[in-house]
């Protein structure tokens, strides 16, 4: 009897603080994005079938005592189209765990650098051969072992800076940085964003990124710098699109030196239909042109649905 008096009265106070702690129930979340194109590549022509980031997931959080909330994602890529990514059936994504509160919030894990996140949706061709990972930029980035701070938003400006550590002591790999200053405030978005060693140890890039909404029109542009070990070398991408109810017409060009020896240019044009909530059809056509390489054209038909 005194023995369990005791532990009660050793517990009380732990369990009288746990009751204030609400945990939400996670989401289940994902997206399907399928297309189906015909590709000409080094002078040949084929159809294939493309899974475009399909992922599925779950992510939540829960109220913590002295004004702190948990927060957590694990998200995992799938593809639908053949089931494989580099022999896996699924890759993950961005996943994290985390406190927010007063301070602002931090992550810890596996997610999207800040110098990505910047890009907002000026890209309208993510995810499909436009993508601007293929020709405008080598520094978009997601990555393992990081911790990243995020700043309360102050009068529409927001700091964002991300640790990514080597992780091996007796690797000459030395750890990352990548930061992010950003204004938003109604319509317009402007930002700027610095990667030091994130791509490679002797690797700098810089990155600004303007979006303007003009009522059912959408502008956008981004600049890009990279001084690898004194080869400094640039890149831009200019986009549009425009909505005409459930059509969303889009089109974007941009020219860079970053990731392709000689230069490249890439031009995409295309229109999104929405369907209902959460789901799209769209067609695409995207050139690459490549100095130094064989050029590329794409044109596909493809279905989103988001749930």
């Amino acid at each position: 009897m005194k023995k369990t008096a005791l532990f009660l009265a050793l517990t009380a106070p732990v369990l009288a603080h746990a009751e204030t702690i609400e945990i939400d129930m996670p989401d289940f979340y994902g997206k399907l994005n399928l297309s189906v194109q015909n590709a000409n590549e080094d002078g040949n022509s084929f159809s294939e079938v493309k899974s475009n980031a399909s992922r599925l997931g779950v992510k939540g959080k829960g109220e913590l005592n002295h004004g702190l909330t948990a927060i957590y994602q694990v998200e995992y890529e799938t593809n639908p189209d053949d089931g494989d990514k580099s022999g896996e059936t699924f890759t993950q994504r961005n996943t994290f765990a985390g406190l927010q509160g007063g301070f602002g919030e931090v992550i810890v894990g596996m997610f999207d650098t800040p110098l990505k996140k910047l890009q907002k949706k000026v890209d309208l061709f993510n995810d499909l051969e436009g993508d601007i990972k293929n020709v405008i930029t080598e520094s978009d980035n997601r990555k393992e072992n990081s911790v990243q701070y995020t700043s309360p938003k102050f009068a529409g400006l927001q700091l964002k800076v991300d640790q990514i550590a080597s992780e091996d002591e007796t690797s000459t790999r030395k750890d990352g940085t990548s930061a992010s200053l950003t204004y938003s405030r109604d319509n317009y978005y402007v930002g700027v964003a610095y990667d030091t060693k994130v791509e490679y140890n002797k690797t700098d890039v810089l990155r600004a990124v303007t979006q303007l909404n003009l009522g059912d029109a959408q502008l956008g542009v981004l600049w890009e710098k990279q001084d690898n070990d004194g080869d400094k070398t640039e890149g831009w991408l200019a986009s549009a699109a425009y909505k005409l109810g459930a059509v969303k017409l889009k089109a974007q060009h941009g020219e860079s030196e970053i990731n392709n020896d000689g230069g490249a240019r890439t031009t995409s044009v295309g229109a999104d239909y929405k369907l209902g909530k959460g789901a799209k059809t769209y067609v695409y056509y995207t050139a690459n042109n490549f100095r130094a390489a064989d050029n590329s054209e794409y044109a596909g038909v493809g279905i989103e649905y988001k749930f």
